[in-house]
């Protein structure tokens, strides 16, 4: 689990200046949360219940509606998912310390560092029911990680792979890269995909889920990609029973929402795209880290042979 370094700091007058905008009751208390490297989130209980409260640290504040539309959205179509409390003039999001932020509703359960079968057979069937939930959300967003950005990211780290992880590397960045360049998903069935859901974005009880968080990658795209993206995320380890974990996945997805044959044509091209892109977002953090508030850098190796998988 992540650890912030740097964090937007509250006292309990700050939220109950933010609180006096919102008909949740009066503050009883209050913690920060430990996870997360791109905002700052508290528990905070109030006479109402608990929440989330959320400091968006280095996020567009363009784009924060949308994100803030979609869970409403999404919780109000059926999907287990925070929800994003009003307030009294209706609006979304508050001020403080000169950057945004909102409260959202706080769901139960607990975020696993590995799953079983079981339940990678109930985040199948929390994906489908988020793809057919934001099926009718009308407002869009583009990829902000497509085709174009990995080849520029690509491009800008070539020279450093080849000498830090060797031209070994180097060759199958660029020998993937032309590949997915023939790849064409237009025709595929689209929608809201959340983008992100590994293992931390995802809360269980027991072999249930019981709740999907963290919508900040959420953009449109093929259903399929984000099949892709949650396999290699969640099922994938790189051992003999990754076959048996994908089928669970699966069998839990399709039941709610059968794959048309082209997404199941396209599925072995998209786990080496989803696999790709995250290999080519660590590297590029590796040699290229953050500096400022919060860092966390994780190991390219695990995408890099996730990648080599797919393609054997």
């Amino acid at each position: 689990m992540a650890v912030m370094s740097v964090y937007t700091e509250l006292t309990h007058n700050d939220i109950e200046t933010i609180l006096a905008d919102y008909r949740l009751g009066a503050l009883t208390g209050f913690a920060g949360i430990a996870a997360g490297i791109e905002n700052s989130n508290f528990f905070i209980d109030t006479a109402s219940g608990r929440y989330v409260l959320t400091i968006f640290e280095r996020m567009d504040a363009v784009e924060l509606p949308y994100f803030m539309h979609l869970m409403k959205h999404l919780a109000a179509n059926g999907l287990s998912c925070p929800d994003v409390m009003q307030r009294h003039d209706g609006s979304l999001l508050f001020d403080t310390h000169g950057k945004q932020g909102c409260i959202v509703s706080c769901l139960s359960g607990r975020t696993l560092e590995q799953l079983n079968r079981a339940q990678l057979r109930s985040s199948g069937e929390s994906l489908a029911r988020l793809h057919l939930a934001g099926s009718n959300f009308c407002e869009r967003r583009e990829n902000p990680t497509g085709f174009d950005w990995l080849a520029e990211k690509i491009s800008q780290i070539m020279a450093k792979v080849s000498s830090i992880y060797g031209s070994d590397a180097a060759a199958m960045l660029a020998d993937e890269l032309a590949f997915q360049r023939a790849g064409t998903w237009d025709s595929l069935p689209r929608g809201v995909i959340h983008g992100d859901l590994f293992v931390d974005n995802i809360l269980f009880e027991g072999d249930k889920a019981s709740g999907i968080i963290d919508f900040y990658y959420a953009h449109d795209a093929p259903f399929a990609m984000d099949i892709a993206i949650t396999i290699n995320a969640q099922a994938v380890q790189l051992t003999n029973e990754d076959q048996l974990r994908i089928d669970a996945f699966l069998a839990g997805y399709e039941s709610l929402r059968p794959l048309q044959a082209d997404e199941q044509d396209a599925l072995p091209a998209l786990l080496r795209l989803a696999a790709l892109r995250f290999w080519v977002s660590r590297l590029y953090d590796a040699i290229y880290p953050r500096g400022g508030a919060m860092t966390q850098t994780k190991d390219p190796e695990e995408y890099r042979r996730k990648l080599l998988l797919h393609r054997q």
